[in-house]
């Protein structure tokens, strides 16, 4: 009956040990030597070139200064750079000229809204304008007046008075139009424009509807900086500061962002502690609503250093994580003790001292390999 370890090795590993079943007896000195091994639980023996034919990669433990955690997250738009866009006054939209996904500089129309009240508004405005008009024709007419001592210097100073009240009144209501928009094109219409310059990541606003006053009609966002939302244990939370290096990882893609705000207080619904960290992202590489893994390195009061190692290196031997170390003549099965995760790489609490070379690539054919020993050994006594 074929072993079931047998099927997970190679086949350039399966040849070679095949070859050294079938191949001449062993010496008296070779049978001590095995049985020496034997002896020697989780050892497997391994010549250098038959573990560049097995594809075996060796790779060393990484020490990492306290240790780290890891767990999900969504990039969203860095709140001091997101802004919503209202209507100020309600009325119909009769035009757009953003849609999602798109950039806006500061200042552009996103749309026009009609309606009475934009009408009252722009009519201020114009009746406004024609009254500074006259007030500073008047004001020039005194002063000519005055220059050939037709008129008295009261006349002067009162129409000086009337014009610096006209400007003041035209002032008011462009100030009163700008908040609502501005001027757009028709005396009935007010244009919406963009507060920030960014990209529009939301759009509420229906040509042809009715919009009541404040309603939200765009959502604009400066994506050059994005913000990364984690929630803590409060035992770890402890040991982040700002400033601290936030690994983020999707997929094949790595960047660095760094610690901005860690919340004082617990959230009362979830019992964590809210800390954001934000990215740069001037070269667009990363995208608003994005899931990542965020790795934090922490700060370790003990000073002691932690021992990370590629979660493939890990395989699972009679229910216990285990890796292979190498030795002279092989390599030694040894349990460890697991922590937290930290994007592919695991912590080795204990087990390691993180100077050894360890099996990486294919080091499930070593537990195969192992089990495949054990099998056999338990075959010659008998299955005792």
């Amino acid at each position: 009956m074929i072993s079931p370890y047998r099927a997970a090795l190679p086949l350039s590993l399966l040849a070679l040990l095949a070859a050294g079943c079938s191949g001449p007896e062993a010496t008296p000195a070779e049978t001590a030597v095995e049985a020496e091994h034997g002896e020697e639980e989780g050892h497997i023996d391994l010549t250098a070139a038959q573990i560049q034919a097995a594809g075996i990669t060796l790779v060393r433990p990484t020490k990492s200064g306290g240790g780290a955690i890891s767990l999900p997250a969504m990039l969203e738009g860095d709140p001091e750079r997101t802004q919503l866009v209202s209507a100020a006054i309600g009325g119909r939209v009769v035009s757009l000229t953003r849609n999602l996904g798109q950039p806006v500089r500061r200042g552009d129309t996103l749309a026009i809204v009609e309606s009475s009240e934009a009408a009252s508004l722009n009519a201020e405005v114009e009746a406004a304008r024609a009254r500074l008009r006259l007030a500073e024709s008047s004001l020039k007419r005194e002063q000519m007046l005055f220059a050939e001592r037709v008129t008295p210097e009261q006349d002067l100073i009162a129409a000086r008075t009337a014009a610096e009240e006209a400007r003041i009144a035209l002032r008011l209501a462009q100030q009163k139009q700008s908040a609502a928009g501005g001027a757009g094109g028709s005396l009935n219409r007010i244009a919406i424009r963009a507060p920030i310059g960014g990209h529009v990541v939301g759009r509420r606003a229906v040509l042809g509807e009715t919009v009541a006053p404040d309603a939200e009609l765009f959502r604009l966002a400066d994506l050059s900086r994005l913000s990364v939302n984690l929630s803590l244990n409060p035992a770890d939370a402890g040991r982040v500061r700002p400033g601290q290096q936030v690994e983020l990882v999707s997929g094949q893609r790595r960047a660095v962002a760094r610690i901005h705000y860690v919340s004082p207080v617990l959230d009362a619904a979830t019992r964590l502690v809210s800390a954001i960290a934000l990215l740069d992202n001037r070269a667009g590489e990363w995208r608003l609503g994005e899931p990542v893994t965020a790795s934090i390195r922490l700060a370790d009061a003990a000073g002691s250093a932690a021992i990370l190692v590629p979660e493939s290196a890990v395989q699972t031997v009679e229910g216990r994580p285990t890796v292979f170390v190498r030795t002279d003549d092989g390599f030694r099965a040894v349990p460890v003790s697991l922590g937290q995760p930290a994007g592919n790489m695991v912590i080795v609490n204990s087990g390691l001292s993180g100077e050894e070379r360890i099996a990486h690539a294919n080091s499930f054919t070593l537990k195969a390999e192992l089990g495949l020993s054990s099998s056999w050994g338990e075959a010659e006594h008998g299955g005792h």
